[in-house]
């Protein structure tokens, strides 16, 4: 009877045809082993399951390894080194068999359906780029879900640029080594927008999602808000707003700004190099020149202003009038003098007089990194 409560009624009949009764209609547990092994299977596996199963044999070699959740708890020692956490997982340090490390992420509260989940899996494990992350095995088991990747030794750029951290120039990652890391994100980004089979919108693009090997080399990462662009589409006709703040697109918020696209992510894209850049003005202290204080070079504040002016083109408002990421590359590699100073964004605030520059500079002023490098870029031209 008890039997009978618990099973779904799909699979009843499956289980009558099972040899498991002895000669009281008892079940005999101690026997045939395979056989309740069997039972188990169809028991316990529900429509859902089946379905992963069937996208598992439709998708066929594109579907990296897949792990058992057991396995993921063994590789993770029993989740014993957290190496991060943000809105849709823990991240954990693991060792798969081979010996090799592993960045683990046990995703939380997942509302993905299981097409979903395995249709992501599906995008990246596609991808194949030195700046985005490699997939390198997954975990479905019902609600325990996680994702295998690459790891990275050098932690995210966050860790290196995020407010209140000091600028150390005699560091690894000095202005060439933060200018290639631009170039990086750029390169991986045009990829994922027009030389993958789909083209895929990340729409999450920040430092906590840049993750850097041991030559920080960037590695774009966190698909969890990633949407594909069938076929030729370049634009999404509807979406939830998604992003972080501060980051996100101006028309994810109001949608009279313009369509939803792959100038949503150059946006975001720019805004974190502005977040490299304001790096240099948090060090430099009121009415300093920034390559006598912070002994930058003349090729390094070239590149510097380079950075600044290509930024300033991608943060527009409308986002007709950003350029693609391709052309993004093509300034940044291209000669400092070939760039032309965009106009200021609608949503930019009027200029303040140059005796109050610098104590906005340095101070906790609200106002967004754009306006304050724009000003001081502004200000060094008519110097």
């Amino acid at each position: 009877m008890l039997l009978t409560v618990i099973v779904n009624p799909t699979h009843v009949a499956k289980i009558i045809d099972l040899p498991f009764q002895d000669s009281t209609g008892g079940i005999n547990f101690s026997q045939r082993k395979n056989e309740i092994s069997l039972w188990k299977i169809l028991l316990f596996k529900n429509k859902e399951d089946r379905g992963v199963e069937k996208l598992m044999r439709i998708h066929g070699s594109l579907v990296p390894k897949r792990y058992r959740y057991i396995d993921v708890k063994k590789m993770t020692n029993s989740f014993s080194k957290k190496l991060g956490q943000g809105g849709f997982g823990v991240v954990y340090k693991g060792k798969i068999k081979d010996g090799s490390l592993a960045a683990v992420k046990i995703l939380i509260d997942s509302k993905s359906s299981s097409e979903e989940f395995i249709n992501e899996v599906v995008s990246i494990s596609r991808t194949s780029h030195i700046n985005v992350i490699s997939l390198l095995g997954f975990c479905y088991e019902g609600n325990k879900r996680a994702l295998i990747f690459e790891y990275m030794p050098n932690g995210s750029l966050d860790m290196f640029i995020s407010s209140g951290k000091t600028l150390n120039m005699s560091s690894s990652l000095g202005w060439k080594v933060l200018y290639k890391i631009a170039i990086g994100i750029a390169c991986g980004l045009e990829y994922l927008h027009r030389g993958c089979n789909t083209r895929i919108l990340h729409f999450d693009i920040k430092p906590q999602n840049i993750l850097l090997d041991q030559d920080f080399i960037p590695k774009i990462s966190d698909f969890g808000l990633a949407k594909i662009c069938h076929g030729k589409d370049s634009a999404i006709s509807t979406l939830g707003m998604r992003g972080t703040v501060g980051f996100i697109a101006p028309e994810l918020l109001f949608r009279s700004l313009g369509r939803i696209s792959h100038k949503s992510d150059v946006y975001s894209y720019e805004m974190l190099v502005l977040e490299m850049v304001e790096l240099i003005y948090r060090n430099l202290e009121p009415g300093k020149d920034l390559k006598l204080h912070m002994n930058v070079t003349e090729e390094e504040e070239v590149l510097v202003r380079k950075m600044i002016i290509v930024s300033l083109w991608c943060i527009q408002t409308n986002p007709s009038d950003r350029p693609p990421i391709m052309k993004v590359i093509e300034m940044l590699e291209g000669s400092f003098e070939s760039l032309q100073m965009p106009p200021k964004p609608i949503l930019y605030s009027p200029t303040r007089p140059p005796s109050q520059h610098w104590e906005v500079m340095t101070s906790n002023f609200n106002g967004s990194p754009e306006e304050r490098i724009l000003e001081n870029l502004e200000e060094s031209n008519n110097m």
